[in-house]
């Protein structure tokens, strides 16, 4: 014990003479230099408790100001952009943008020496080409986050190489684009599964976009579970805002009064479906049923509180993380399917 204690204050004074090396780093973690190298250039043959005791040590030692210089020496910013191209109104309205980006800042903080995580709203083609330029030069690399088919600007990071991980699958790009996806086809699956179980027979659908993948995928999900029984007259499509799941729903009730279910591609679509029902006089989950998707503030919020399908973007943002730092460090790109799970409340 004096003999560790007396190397932790040697390198104590050490560090008010000069900048910390791999060494002190070693040192105080005892393990090799070679080690913490591996560590440094995120090698994965290093044990768990070496790893720990490294990221300890740089932590303890001040070695970060050293892993900054060598990220500009190799002519890297040491950021990462949280890319949204989507109206700015949506990123305050819609939870989902707000609890990935705060999932995201939690699993880069797990890093060694944390990159600046940078927000970038691009919802108009001059904000596009504006910010291109930005992003292929001055971020090491790109969370893209509700992506449409052919997105231009996802097209010309993918050819620009720049390393890029979306939130979701990415359609209509001729080059392979990694991404870090929920299993939206099976969620969809257990959610109208769960309002077949509970005796529902009208059963509607409030879609997503239908150039997304979650919009394609959870519409797919509920046509697989219908089978025969699909209706098309049952299905509006919503953008998910909670304007759109009003808006869906009114369409319903005029085209099929009696419906008495109904699967929203989101829980801020179903929260907008929620009040619609409510002011035509229809009791929620009595009369009609409702089953979100997300598992949003908005779910657990609603009055009733939503029955509706999680997805962990705790386990989504590790992921996304841990792609595009092995494409920064020049890795081959990879995507991951995460799954859900059904969360049953009061709305059906």
């Amino acid at each position: 014990m004096l003999v560790g204690h007396g190397l932790g204050s040697a390198l104590v004074h050490a560090r008010d003479r000069r900048r910390p090396t791999i060494r002190d780093v070693a040192v105080e973690a005892g393990v090799s230099r070679a080690t913490v190298s591996r560590v440094l250039n995120g090698a994965s043959r290093v044990s768990p408790s070496a790893l720990s005791a490294v990221n300890r040590a740089i932590e303890r030692t001040g070695y970060s100001a050293n892993l900054h210089a060598r990220a500009l020496s190799a002519g890297r910013s040491h950021s990462v952009a949280f890319l949204l191209t989507e109206p700015q109104d949506r990123l305050f309205e819609d939870p989902n943008f707000s609890t990935l980006l705060r999932e995201l800042s939690r699993a880069l903080a797990q890093q060694p020496v944390p990159p600046v995580l940078v927000l970038v709203v691009a919802s108009t083609q001059p904000d596009r080409r504006t910010m291109l330029d930005y992003l292929s030069q001055q971020v090491d690399g790109v969370f893209a986050v509700s992506t449409h088919r052919g997105d231009p600007l996802v097209g010309e990071l993918l050819r620009a190489e720049v390393p890029m991980v979306a939130c979701g699958r990415v359609l209509g790009q001729s080059l392979p684009a990694p991404s870090v996806a929920a299993d939206d086809l099976e969620g969809a699956r257990v959610a109208t599964q769960h309002l077949l179980d509970s005796d529902r027979s009208r059963i509607a659908m409030i879609s997503g976009p239908m150039d997304t993948s979650g919009g394609t995928d959870r519409l797919g999900g509920y046509r697989s579970v219908l089978g025969d029984r699909f209706d098309p007259r049952l299905v509006a499509a919503g953008d998910y805002s909670y304007a759109s799941g009003a808006g869906a729903m009114r369409a319903l009730l005029e085209e099929e009064p009696g419906i008495d279910a109904v699967f929203a591609a989101s829980d801020l679509m179903a929260s907008g479906a929620l009040a619609v029902l409510r002011a035509s006089g229809r009791a929620v989950p009595e009369d009609v049923a409702i089953v979100g998707f997300d598992d949003s503030s908005y779910a657990s919020a609603s009055d009733p509180p939503l029955t509706t399908i999680r997805q962990p973007w705790d386990r989504i943002a590790e992921e996304m993380v841990r792609l595009l730092l092995a494409l920064i460090e020049g890795r081959e790109p990879v995507s991951v399917t995460v799954p859900t799970r059904l969360v049953v409340r009061e709305s059906g």
